[in-house]
């Protein structure tokens, strides 16, 4: 199981290259095996062009790490924080995508202004709260996971499944690694065409409940209609 696992998260990690969603190595993507509770996760600074399965790390949900020579991400702390918190996830992705990245850069949610957006988040992308200099001086990785968990005190993370975390970036989720790089993959489209519409409609709003929900619910849940099952 682990060892499909690996080839999934290091497609997953290499899709975000093809998608034009990372530079040099900022990113990463991981999966969760849900038997286990075994989470395998892109290794720290490996370069996407000679990154292969077997380099990919396996932990716990603790962060205790599994046989292997690599270290894994950076990042890693706050994807365990997520799997934690947000039960159903499978799948965890961070990017520096430039767009996504300018909103959380700026500190703004990103409002749900069209139905592209709407397909696939029910509602504006959360932005975190700034990190204190607790914080930034403790456990920073797991306190970005402690910020995200915080954001979602009043949103289903199931069906918005993505975040600004404030000055830093986008994270993304789903139901497998693959998934959570299709999420990272609207939220970058997504961001971009909000910004496109705040620049031709200053202070337009976003859409409306009923179309927003008409969207979100035609390709998930239970009434789904969209695609072929």
């Amino acid at each position: 199981m682990l060892d499909e696992l690996k080839h999934q998260v290091c497609e997953a990690n290499l899709a975000l290259q093809r998608a034009g969603l990372v530079v040099l190595t900022w990113g990463n993507v991981s999966g969760m095996d849900a038997d286990s509770g075994l989470v395998v996760i892109k290794p720290s600074g490996v370069d996407y062009d000679t990154m292969r399965p077997e380099q990919m790390v396996v932990v716990d949900l603790d962060g205790r790490v599994g046989a292997g020579d690599l270290r894994p991400s950076s990042d890693t702390p706050t994807h365990l924080v997520l799997y934690r918190a947000f039960p159903g996830i499978r799948g965890v992705a961070h990017t520096h995508s430039t767009h996504a990245t300018a909103w959380a850069q700026a500190k703004r949610s990103l409002p749900c202004y069209g139905t592209t957006h709407a397909d696939n988040f029910r509602g504006a992308i959360p932005i975190t709260a700034d990190l204190d200099a607790r914080a930034l001086s403790g456990d920073y990785e797991a306190e970005t996971g402690h910020a995200i968990v915080r954001a979602f005190a009043d949103v289903a993370p199931l069906e918005v499944p993505g975040v600004l975390v404030a000055g830093h970036g986008p994270f993304t989720w789903g139901a497998s690694a693959a998934h959570a790089v299709e999420n990272s993959i609207v939220l970058e489209q997504v961001a971009l065409t909000a910004l496109l519409t705040e620049a031709l409609a200053p202070g337009i709003g976003g859409i409306s409940t009923q179309l927003r929900d008409k969207h979100f619910l035609r390709k998930h849940g239970a009434g789904a209609y969209y695609g072929q099952g």
